[in-house]
């Protein structure tokens, strides 16, 4: 980025829950653009473990070391966002050929929704390839150590909410 150069982006997601790989391609962004708004999508089509106001508080917390780095909650098209707060660049993260080939559609649909906005695919950094919010929620529920995978924070917020809703269910 060339001095005085302000590029504003967006990196977009569910965040149930948040992971060390999150983590890593928010601090990576963060690196990279002027001002990164992590923002959480509050998706009706899916079923969260903890609802947006959670993610976003755990987000706000992960988060705060970077003064260029907020949190915001959008529960329409991420392209509308993007609009609506003059924003250009959305960071997707990429894990392997498989996400690359969803994420490659999205993105043209994202272009054809909004031509003015540009997808930049970030690789996930290796040592966190295989993370996938659904799979540290499925190893936590059967009591896996889960420590390497998501911030100390998380961990304990996602043992307490699965002993919650174990006991709901007795």
């Amino acid at each position: 980025m060339s001095e005085g150069t302000s590029v504003r982006a967006i990196l977009p997601g569910t965040f149930d829950p948040p992971t060390l790989g999150h983590v890593n391609l928010i601090e990576r962004s963060a690196r990279m653009f002027s001002h990164l708004t992590v923002v959480v999508a509050d998706n009706i089509q899916k079923t969260c473990l903890f609802d947006a106001e959670e993610r976003i508080e755990m987000l706000k917390e992960l988060t705060g070391p970077y003064e260029n780095v907020d949190v915001a909650l959008h529960r329409g098209l991420i392209v509308d966002y993007a609009r609506e707060n003059d924003i250009h660049v959305m960071i997707r993260g990429v894990r392997a050929l498989v996400d690359f080939g969803y994420e490659f559609e999205l993105a043209m649909t994202n272009k054809q929704l909004n031509r003015d906005l540009e997808v930049i695919f970030l690789p996930t950094d290796p040592k966190f390839f295989v993370l996938r919010s659904s799979a540290i929620k499925e190893m936590a529920s059967f009591g896996a150590d889960i420590s390497t995978m998501v911030p100390l924070s998380v961990s304990e917020r996602l043992m307490k909410r699965i002993h919650r809703r174990d006991g709901e269910k007795r």
